[in-house]
Protein backbone atom coordinates (compact mmCIF):
# COMPACT_ATOMS: atom_id res chain seq x y z
CA UNK A 1 0.00 0.00 0.00
CA UNK A 2 1.38 3.42 -1.00
CA UNK A 3 1.57 6.01 1.77
CA UNK A 4 -0.06 9.36 1.12
CA UNK A 5 2.38 12.23 0.74
CA UNK A 6 2.26 14.69 3.61
CA UNK A 7 1.00 18.17 2.89
CA UNK A 8 3.92 20.57 2.65
CA UNK A 9 4.53 24.13 1.55
CA UNK A 10 7.15 26.73 2.42
CA UNK A 11 6.17 28.29 5.73
CA UNK A 12 4.12 25.30 6.89
CA UNK A 13 4.08 24.91 10.68
CA UNK A 14 3.87 21.49 12.31
CA UNK A 15 3.67 19.65 15.60
CA UNK A 16 5.97 16.69 14.97
CA UNK A 17 6.12 13.58 17.16
CA UNK A 18 8.37 10.52 17.01
CA UNK A 19 8.18 7.56 19.40
CA UNK A 20 10.65 4.85 20.25
CA UNK A 21 10.01 1.48 18.60
CA UNK A 22 7.55 -0.53 20.72
CA UNK A 23 7.46 2.52 23.04
CA UNK A 24 11.02 1.78 24.17
CA UNK A 25 13.41 4.50 25.35
CA UNK A 26 15.11 6.80 22.87
CA UNK A 27 17.35 8.37 25.50
CA UNK A 28 19.22 6.61 28.31
CA UNK A 29 21.60 9.35 29.45
CA UNK A 30 22.49 13.01 28.97
CA UNK A 31 24.79 12.20 26.07
CA UNK A 32 21.83 10.80 24.13
CA UNK A 33 19.73 13.94 24.65
CA UNK A 34 22.66 16.16 23.73
CA UNK A 35 23.39 14.11 20.61
CA UNK A 36 19.79 14.43 19.43
CA UNK A 37 19.93 18.22 19.88
CA UNK A 38 23.29 18.36 18.07
CA UNK A 39 21.82 16.39 15.18
CA UNK A 40 18.77 18.65 15.17
CA UNK A 41 21.07 21.66 14.75
CA UNK A 42 23.14 19.86 12.09
CA UNK A 43 19.97 19.00 10.19
CA UNK A 44 18.84 22.61 10.38
CA UNK A 45 22.10 23.72 8.75
CA UNK A 46 21.52 21.39 5.77
CA UNK A 47 17.74 21.79 5.53
CA UNK A 48 16.91 25.15 7.13
CA UNK A 49 13.80 25.39 9.29
CA UNK A 50 12.64 27.42 12.29
CA UNK A 51 12.28 25.51 15.55
CA UNK A 52 9.68 27.15 17.80
CA UNK A 53 9.63 24.65 20.66
CA UNK A 54 10.71 21.13 21.58
CA UNK A 55 10.59 18.57 24.34
CA UNK A 56 12.61 15.36 24.43
CA UNK A 57 10.86 12.81 26.63
CA UNK A 58 12.33 9.42 27.54
CA UNK A 59 10.61 7.48 24.75
CA UNK A 60 9.29 10.16 22.41
CA UNK A 61 9.99 13.64 21.09
CA UNK A 62 7.92 16.72 20.31
CA UNK A 63 9.04 19.38 17.84
CA UNK A 64 7.15 22.49 16.81
CA UNK A 65 8.75 23.69 13.64
CA UNK A 66 8.23 25.82 10.58
CA UNK A 67 9.60 24.68 7.24
CA UNK A 68 11.35 27.02 4.84
CA UNK A 69 12.63 25.45 1.61
CA UNK A 70 12.80 21.75 2.49
CA UNK A 71 9.86 19.39 2.98
CA UNK A 72 9.26 18.14 6.51
CA UNK A 73 9.79 14.54 5.36
CA UNK A 74 13.36 15.39 4.23
CA UNK A 75 14.13 17.09 7.54
CA UNK A 76 12.80 14.24 9.68
CA UNK A 77 14.32 11.47 7.57
CA UNK A 78 17.75 13.05 7.93
CA UNK A 79 17.37 13.66 11.67
CA UNK A 80 15.86 10.30 12.65
CA UNK A 81 18.21 8.26 10.44
CA UNK A 82 21.31 9.90 11.91
CA UNK A 83 20.07 9.51 15.47
CA UNK A 84 19.13 5.86 14.89
CA UNK A 85 22.65 5.14 13.59
CA UNK A 86 24.20 6.81 16.65
CA UNK A 87 21.86 5.01 19.04
CA UNK A 88 22.33 1.54 17.54
CA UNK A 89 26.10 1.92 17.41
CA UNK A 90 26.35 3.20 20.98
CA UNK A 91 24.17 0.47 22.50
CA UNK A 92 25.13 -2.30 20.05
CA UNK A 93 21.54 -2.65 18.88
CA UNK A 94 20.21 -3.32 15.41
CA UNK A 95 16.92 -2.67 13.71
CA UNK A 96 14.40 0.14 14.04
CA UNK A 97 14.87 2.78 16.72
CA UNK A 98 11.74 4.79 15.90
CA UNK A 99 8.25 3.34 15.78
CA UNK A 100 6.76 3.74 12.29
CA UNK A 101 6.60 7.07 10.55
CA UNK A 102 6.79 10.32 12.50
CA UNK A 103 3.52 12.10 13.25
CA UNK A 104 2.90 15.59 11.88
CA UNK A 105 -0.04 17.88 12.56
CA UNK A 106 -0.34 21.02 10.47
CA UNK A 107 -0.81 24.11 12.66
CA UNK A 108 -3.21 26.47 10.96
CA UNK A 109 -3.91 29.26 13.47
CA UNK A 110 -2.15 31.29 16.16
CA UNK A 111 -4.42 29.72 18.78
CA UNK A 112 -3.39 26.24 17.72
CA UNK A 113 0.29 27.19 17.67
CA UNK A 114 0.07 28.45 21.26
CA UNK A 115 -1.92 25.40 22.41
CA UNK A 116 0.70 23.08 20.93
CA UNK A 117 3.55 25.04 22.49
CA UNK A 118 1.84 24.77 25.88
CA UNK A 119 1.18 21.05 25.40
CA UNK A 120 4.81 20.42 24.44
CA UNK A 121 6.24 22.36 27.37
CA UNK A 122 3.81 20.81 29.88
CA UNK A 123 4.60 17.23 28.78
CA UNK A 124 7.14 16.52 31.57
CA UNK A 125 4.74 17.95 34.18
CA UNK A 126 1.84 15.86 32.85
CA UNK A 127 4.08 12.76 33.00
CA UNK A 128 4.96 13.49 36.65
CA UNK A 129 8.67 13.94 35.90
CA UNK A 130 8.85 17.51 37.29
CA UNK A 131 6.45 19.81 39.10
CA UNK A 132 7.28 22.88 36.99
CA UNK A 133 8.11 22.96 33.26
CA UNK A 134 11.19 25.12 33.86
CA UNK A 135 12.72 22.29 35.91
CA UNK A 136 12.90 19.94 32.92
CA UNK A 137 16.28 20.27 31.17
CA UNK A 138 15.36 18.80 27.78
CA UNK A 139 12.75 21.26 26.57
CA UNK A 140 12.78 24.77 25.17
CA UNK A 141 10.62 26.26 27.92
CA UNK A 142 13.48 28.02 29.74
CA UNK A 143 14.34 29.87 26.53
CA UNK A 144 10.82 31.36 26.59
CA UNK A 145 11.45 32.74 30.07
CA UNK A 146 14.88 34.14 29.13
CA UNK A 147 16.44 31.83 31.72
CA UNK A 148 18.97 30.38 29.32
CA UNK A 149 19.99 30.73 25.72
CA UNK A 150 18.99 27.82 23.49
CA UNK A 151 20.51 28.54 20.05
CA UNK A 152 18.18 26.04 18.37
CA UNK A 153 15.07 27.94 19.40
CA UNK A 154 13.41 31.07 18.12
CA UNK A 155 10.73 31.83 20.73
CA UNK A 156 10.00 35.30 19.40
CA UNK A 157 7.30 34.37 16.84
CA UNK A 158 5.15 32.81 19.60
CA UNK A 159 6.08 35.38 22.26
CA UNK A 160 5.00 38.09 19.80
CA UNK A 161 1.38 37.03 20.40
CA UNK A 162 1.65 38.32 23.98
CA UNK A 163 1.80 41.89 25.28
CA UNK A 164 4.93 43.11 27.07
CA UNK A 165 6.55 41.80 29.17
CA UNK A 166 6.20 38.77 26.88
CA UNK A 167 8.04 36.09 28.93
CA UNK A 168 5.89 36.84 31.99
CA UNK A 169 2.69 36.67 29.97
CA UNK A 170 3.78 33.40 28.36
CA UNK A 171 4.47 31.97 31.84
CA UNK A 172 1.02 33.12 32.97
CA UNK A 173 -0.47 31.39 29.93
CA UNK A 174 1.43 28.20 30.79
CA UNK A 175 -0.02 28.24 34.33
CA UNK A 176 -3.56 28.82 33.10
CA UNK A 177 -6.18 26.11 32.97
CA UNK A 178 -7.61 25.09 29.61
CA UNK A 179 -10.96 26.71 30.46
CA UNK A 180 -9.51 30.10 31.53
CA UNK A 181 -10.77 33.00 29.47
CA UNK A 182 -8.53 34.58 26.85
CA UNK A 183 -9.21 37.19 24.23
CA UNK A 184 -7.35 38.52 21.21
CA UNK A 185 -6.94 42.22 20.59
CA UNK A 186 -4.74 43.82 17.93
CA UNK A 187 -3.02 40.47 17.31
CA UNK A 188 -2.12 39.96 21.01
CA UNK A 189 -3.43 37.36 23.45
CA UNK A 190 -4.75 38.64 26.78
CA UNK A 191 -5.98 36.65 29.77
CA UNK A 192 -9.13 37.44 31.74
CA UNK A 193 -12.48 39.02 30.98
CA UNK A 194 -12.53 41.64 28.25
CA UNK A 195 -14.29 44.68 29.65
CA UNK A 196 -16.64 46.26 27.16
CA UNK A 197 -16.88 50.05 27.59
Amino acid sequence: MVRRARMWFAGAKYHVTSRGNRKSSLFYDDEDYEKYLDLLEETRLYYPFILHSFCLMTNHIHLQLETLESPLSTIMKNLNTKYAKFFNKKYKYSGHVFEKRFGAELLNSPEYELDVSKYIHMNPVSAGMVSRPEDYPWSSYRAYLNLNDVPLIDPQPLLAYFPHPQPQHYKQYMKSRWNDKFFWENGKLYMGEKVML
